[in-house]
């Protein structure tokens, strides 16, 4: 039998164990990797090649929408499952749009985490049963990633994203640019655009706006610069 290979990516490892112990039971499951931030999920995906990523929504250096969007350009043919403990509307859509295939809340039964496994490994989507039951009041054509409407719209760059995450999470340009490896100046382009693009003009508002997003979740704890 050929088992459905699975990457966890959750950076809470208490977490990430109880999926892993859960998926260990099951014949036709194989957990291959486990992840606690985006970044090492992409990494690990490039490497691994799983079928399926169980990635969670908000994870530090690199959010789940993001991770998933790099994980999906470099292994096409891999299925993205987004974890959250929220179900709010604009989390699912920014989940959607990032082109994951299924959304389930952190409550979820165990039964159908495995089910959703095996439906989005078919080709099939799935979504956590409270959740689906509110599809039908999502209008994608009305409202941007941040469930705004669509004219506050703004496309933002991978690297864009990476900098708005650290920016949301209280990190100073300085340290912004170490740890992405790249120039003080680049960094502060880089907000320069994300402040024109978002017409937001503080720190704050960009984290209000990473908090809407779903790229951070509102309770983590933010230090406003």
């Amino acid at each position: 039998m050929k088992r459905t290979t699975v990457l966890l990516a959750e950076d809470h490892m208490i977490v990430r164990e109880g999926f892993r112990k859960m998926l260990e039971f099951e014949a036709d499951i194989a957990v291959i990797g486990e992840a606690q931030d985006g970044r090492q999920a992409v990494a690990l995906a490039k490497k691994l090649r799983p079928d399926v990523v169980l990635m969670d929504i908000a994870m530090p250096l690199l959010n789940g929408l993001e991770a998933t969007r790099q994980v999906l350009k470099a292994v096409p043919k891999t299925k993205v499952l987004i974890l959250s403990a929220h179900s709010d509307d604009a989390y699912v859509q920014n989940a959607t749009e990032s082109g994951a295939v299924g959304f389930l809340l952190k409550q979820t039964s165990a039964h159908d985490v495995c089910r959703a496994i095996r439906e989005v490994q078919k080709g099939k989507t799935f979504f956590s049963p409270s959740v689906s039951r509110r599809q039908g009041r999502l209008h994608p054509q009305s409202l941007d990633r941040a469930g705004l409407p669509r004219e506050k719209s703004a496309h933002l760059t991978s690297r864009e994203m990476e900098v708005l995450q650290l920016i949301a999470e209280g990190k100073a340009n300085k340290e912004t640019a170490a740890e992405l490896g790249i120039g003080l100046k680049t960094v502060e382009k880089h907000r320069e655009h994300l402040m024109e693009k978002l017409d937001i003009h503080d720190t704050a508002g960009l984290t209000r706006y990473a908090i809407s997003a779903g790229i951070i979740e509102s309770s983590v704890q933010l230090t406003i610069v």
